[in-house]
């Protein structure tokens, strides 16, 4: 209690606090701009199904939605409530892990504005993803390993072992970072480490966290390395090693010098150049792997952090250092909505014709598959959900018998979408083959299914083959919409049995359909 009330009398933290506060509140405010966002339908799928693990995710995102979902329920409110108050837990400790870099307060409060401006911690906090948890454990387990480095406690070890695996239950991709940073301190003064038992203590407990995640994906086949390969094929070949360059310096924006300035800082840094060499060899191993390019952000607040001391270290005087955070924030403010909706729909659509008719710019806009549209992906992402989930109700109240029915959404937004914003129109579970709800799917309906609602951008030959009535009862209208053209179709009075059908299909799933 004492060192809480010591806490709150450092006005260094008060403003720190201020900000992390201001964080949370600036996408609280522009929660419903848009709508649902598709990733974020599928993990809040996930949380009405909690297990350990998932198709294409490990279990972690499942875990927060459901804990989410019974406290504050399946609203757009609840989606968006997490991400805004980790966007300000990450205010504090990027500010936290500055001080225990050696910052004073200057350094400290720049590192949090640092963070808060950059458009893609702009757009990470606003979204229910596994992206934002992971900066999150990258940040804390860099700054655990500053602790150590500082003091050399060997509690220290066992408590970056720990998280290290709880992080691995979130995103696979934590396990670049500690591999970087195994390998760094193996070429380092601090190597002794390797002879320490709490080391190896810690190895054993990260990997016990791991091991239920492990067990599923034993159990499953191992679905990741599936995964791996059709984000290969499918995303990561579009990925041009240039633009992943560029991208580190245009997703930081009016912080990128912070960016460039802490690496330097630790290069040359005797204490910290284990740090960073694991920053040169995570950006390196992505570059060629062609990783996406929002991969590196972990990285990004301990070398705020670092670039802040620098620029506390050589600006002394008052007027430079309120000059430097305030042009930050004014560059930040005309592309505010590259880092999030701050604007409805067609606010957004003016902004990004507003930018290619008077400057020629594209920016944002090309999709993963390398086509360009009115919106970034992102939010034409977000964008028609409500729309479908209101033409799927229509379509279940024209069924007498609700029993004898079911609904069958093609790819994971879609399903995601009657399964979430569904239950304000009491939809029952969606039917998919895509994502984790392929694993969700009945083996058999009892009774027999006599009326289907097909959602596709077409309707199967095989469907249209086994029902005599099909009826188109809406689409998705929303041209900016990703989904946009996305149709509903009521199926009726089946020329067989259903369960036979359904029985063929199983039998005849393939791995592409699941991803």
């Amino acid at each position: 209690m004492e060192n809480l009330k010591k806490w709150f009398e450092n006005k260094v933290n008060l403003v720190v606090l201020l900000l992390a506060i201001l964080n949370v509140v600036v996408h609280i405010l522009i929660y419903d701009n848009l709508e649902f966002h598709r990733d974020e339908l599928l993990y809040f799928a996930l949380g009405r199904h909690p297990e350990f693990g998932y198709l294409t995710v490990p279990p972690m995102i499942g875990w927060l939605a459901a804990i989410i979902q019974n406290i504050f329920g399946y609203s757009l409110f609840a989606v968006k409530l997490f991400p805004a108050f980790l966007g300000g837990v990450m205010v504090l400790l990027s500010s936290s892990l500055s001080k225990a870099l050696g910052g004073k307060n200057y350094a400290q409060i720049l590192t949090a504005v640092a963070l808060i401006v950059m458009p893609v911690s702009l757009r990470a906090f606003h979204l229910f993803q596994p992206v934002a948890v992971d900066m999150f454990f990258w940040t804390l387990l860099l700054y655990l390993l500053v602790r150590y480095l500082n003091e050399e406690k060997d509690r220290l070890l066992v408590i970056i072992g720990s998280l290290a695996g709880l992080a691995m239950l979130n995103k696979y991709l934590i396990a670049l970072l500690v591999g970087c940073i195994l390998l760094s301190i193996l070429f380092s003064s601090h190597r002794k480490i390797y002879t320490k038992r709490p080391f190896y203590i810690s190895i054993g407990i990260g990997l016990l966290v791991f091991l239920p995640n492990m067990l599923w994906q034993i159990a499953k086949g191992f679905p990741v390395i599936g995964h791996m390969n059709a984000l290969e094929e499918n995303q990561l070949v579009n990925v041009d090693r240039i633009s992943f360059l560029t991208d580190q310096l245009f997703m930081p924006f009016a912080s990128a010098f912070l960016l460039i300035l802490g690496l330097i800082f630790l290069i040359r840094s005797k204490k910290y150049r284990v740090l960073g060499i694991t920053t040169l060899l995570v950006l390196s191993i992505l570059l060629l792997l062609r990783g996406k390019s929002y991969y590196t952000i972990g990285l990004f607040p301990i070398l705020l952090a670092s670039g802040s001391l620098v620029v506390e270290k050589y600006v002394k005087r008052l007027v430079p250092r309120i000059i430097i955070p305030a042009v930050m924030i004014l560059l930040t403010l005309p592309i505010l909505p590259f880092g999030m909706p701050i604007y409805g729909q067609q606010g957004l659509i003016n902004y990004y014709a507003g930018l290619e008719n008077d400057y020629g710019l594209l920016l944002g806009r090309t999709f993963e598959d390398g086509s360009v549209h009115s919106l970034p992906q992102d939010y034409a992402d977000q964008l028609g959900w409500e729309e479908l989930a209101q033409i799927t109700a229509k379509a279940y109240e024209q069924i007498p018998d609700k029993e004898k029915a079911a609904i069958y959404c093609e790819n994971y937004g879609q399903a995601g979408a009657i399964a979430i914003i569904g239950k304000k129109y009491n939809l029952p579970e969606p039917l998919s083959f895509h994502e984790s709800f392929v694993y969700w799917v009945p083996e058999k309906f009892n009774p027999d299914i006599e009326y289907f609602i097909y959602i596709n951008d077409e309707l199967g030959k095989n469907v249209e083959a086994l029902f005599t009535n099909v009826k188109v009862v809406g689409s998705i209208s929303n041209e900016h919409a990703r989904e946009y053209g996305t149709t509903v179709y009521l199926c009726s009075n089946p020329k067989s049995s259903f369960n036979d059908f359904w029985k063929n299909v199983l039998q005849n799933l393939t791995e592409e359909q699941m991803f």
